[in-house]
């Protein structure tokens, strides 16, 4: 079967080849450019903790040392000369990671320069697509202009994206949301290692808001918001900001500092139409631009590519279910949409306007909790999207359990025992294209995985997890938040909670399962195997096979 055709070799476009490749899914890669990617250090990200373990898997290391990224140990905001709020990261609330895009995108290359099943056409700009019933043409221009044929293709394209015009795809929206000037500096301030938002700074040339963010070896990105439509940030005028700004932080004296790169930052909010047009999808950049209010635009993205990844690939080995694609569009769009609404309901009263003061709190605490929500992923202009509402989700059940996770969003990221054993977090198991049925079962961690494998319900549940209409592997875990005792977690590939089931319930665990795929497919049901994924070679040993239905394919 062909390729996927990834068009885009920016974060996400990386991020989505090898992702696919996790799943046995081949892609090609059209980039534009000549292979290499500027470095900037100040054009940064910031990732909550989970869309940084996907990012994490797929580079193979981790971005929280001290060369590459930095995890932060708080935030602090601050209002004039009063300190608002003042948060220390750990276990409760995890850390965003904020490094170089830079970064990120040289380890994504360094993964797929070791990744057989992807291909990176350099100077390879695309000029026109054609679909038809089995697959996708592109045609690229440039030295190496050639045609290409695919299964499927995705638009990772950004703002400008031809994917998108050539799809006839509209990207209504609002233009020049918020603009800031940008620093990245290496210096030393009061708090190492924590976040700040210092608003109405009562310095000269503050501004009504400046936020600094560590970043790796003493590294600060600092930004300025600006007037929407002021006039052009001269370089004397930065300077003049960066040195009263680091006096106004240190006690009224200038620290000394290095000045490694700057610019200018302006905000869109923009969300396309249709996300999936026949056998084209869009994602990141080229179908939605947020990024106001400290939201973050590329975490969407590599939300996106974490979605459509396990979907696709299971139209490539599997066949198609329409309603399984079509839900990329429906989860996606509509959790970026629900940010892009807050934020934008939320403008008015945090940027002067009157507009919303009856509905959102005056008070510049209230105020200060809805920048923070956006600036360290919290509520509704930070949280990760949930598909409670998703087409995937199966009919209610009186089996359903509660627990701390609704249905449709991440899963918590606990310890688990895994088929040969070995304790592992459950994000470590994770994108590789099978579904994860999670057991909570308090004191397993206390005896040999030997000594309770075929002791209790695992024996039963073992036969209903291998009975599901996809390969799936059962882990073990102490506890769950909000789990009671026998609890059964279905999860997806991408990490999102399909159902809670109280105790064995292998037809409810089949029906699930069987929705979270998009439905049932001909000629199979609970202990019929004839339409299943062939899983020659994928077989556990007689020990492990009474606790994991098997490893993934």
């Amino acid at each position: 079967m062909d390729p996927v055709i990834v068009v885009g070799a920016g974060p996400v476009g990386l991020a989505l080849a090898l992702a696919l490749a996790r799943h046995s899914v081949p892609t090609v890669v059209l980039d534009e450019g000549p292979g290499k990617d500027e470095q900037r250090p100040a054009r940064t990200v910031v990732l909550r903790d989970d869309t940084a373990a996907f990012a994490e898997r797929l580079a193979g290391h981790s971005f929280g040392d001290t060369e590459s990224g930095a995890r932060w140990t708080g935030w602090r905001s601050v209002r004039r000369k009063q300190l608002m709020r003042e948060l220390d990261f750990g276990e409760e609330t995890p850390a965003p990671l904020h490094l170089p895009q830079h970064v990120l995108t040289a380890a994504l290359r360094e993964a797929i320069a070791d990744e057989r099943l992807v291909k990176i056409a350099v100077d390879s700009k695309l000029d026109s697509l054609e679909q038809d019933a089995g697959g996708v043409t592109a045609h690229t221009r440039g030295p190496k202009g050639t045609w290409w044929r695919g299964s499927y293709l995705v638009g990772c394209d950004g703002p400008r994206s031809t994917v998108r015009k050539l799809l006839d795809v509209r990207f209504p929206g609002r233009t020049a949301v918020e603009r800031h000037a940008v620093a990245a500096l290496r210096t030393e301030l009061p708090w190492p290692g924590q976040a700040l938002l210092h608003r109405m700074p009562p310095w000269r040339h503050g501004g009504a808001e400046v936020a600094g963010r560590p970043l790796a070896g003493g590294v600060w990105r600092l930004d300025w918001l600006l007037p929407p439509r002021g006039d052009l940030v001269t370089p004397d005028a930065l300077v003049v900001r960066i040195r009263e700004t680091l006096a106004g932080w240190c006690g009224g004296s200038t620290p000394p500092y290095e000045l490694l790169d700057t610019g200018v930052h302006t905000v869109h909010h923009r969300l396309a139409r249709r996300w999936r047009v026949g056998r084209a999808f869009l994602a990141g950049d080229a179908a939605h631009l947020l990024g106001a209010l400290g939201t973050q635009g590329l975490d969407e993205g590599l939300r996106d590519a974490d979605n459509l990844a396990w979907k696709l690939a299971l139209a490539w080995h599997h066949g198609a279910r329409e309603p399984l694609l079509d839900s990329y569009q429906v989860e996606r769009r509509a959790g970026v949409a629900a940010r892009l609404r807050a934020a934008d309901q939320s403008l008015p009263a945090l940027r002067g306007s009157k507009g919303l003061r009856s509905y959102v709190p005056g008070t510049a605490r209230g105020h200060d909790t809805l920048l923070t929500d956006g600036h360290v992923g919290r509520g509704p202009l930070g949280a990760p999207s949930s598909y409670a509402d998703s087409p995937l989700a199966p009919e209610p059940s009186e089996s359903v359990t509660a627990v701390d996770t609704e249905p449709g969003a991440p899963v918590a990221d606990v310890r688990v025992t895994a088929p040969d054993g070995s304790f592992v977090q459950l994000r470590d198991r994770l994108g590789l294209g099978h579904l994860i049925v999670v057991l909570v079962a308090p004191g397993t961690v206390v005896w040999e995985r030997r000594h309770w494998v075929t002791a209790g319900i695992m024996p039963r549940l073992a036969a209903a997890v291998t009975a599901l209409p996809h390969p799936a592997e059962l882990l073990v875990a102490e506890s769950y938040p909000g789990a009671a005792a026998h609890s059964v977690l279905l999860v997806r590939p991408d990490g999102h909670l399909v159902t809670a089931l109280s105790g064995v319930r292998p037809a409810e665990l089949y029906a699930a399962a069987e929705a979270a795929l998009g439905g049932p497919t001909a000629s199979t049901g609970p202990g019929d195997n004839s339409g299943r994924p062939d899983r020659t070679g994928q077989e556990e040993s007689s020990a492990g096979a009474a606790g994991a239905a098997r490893r993934s394919g």
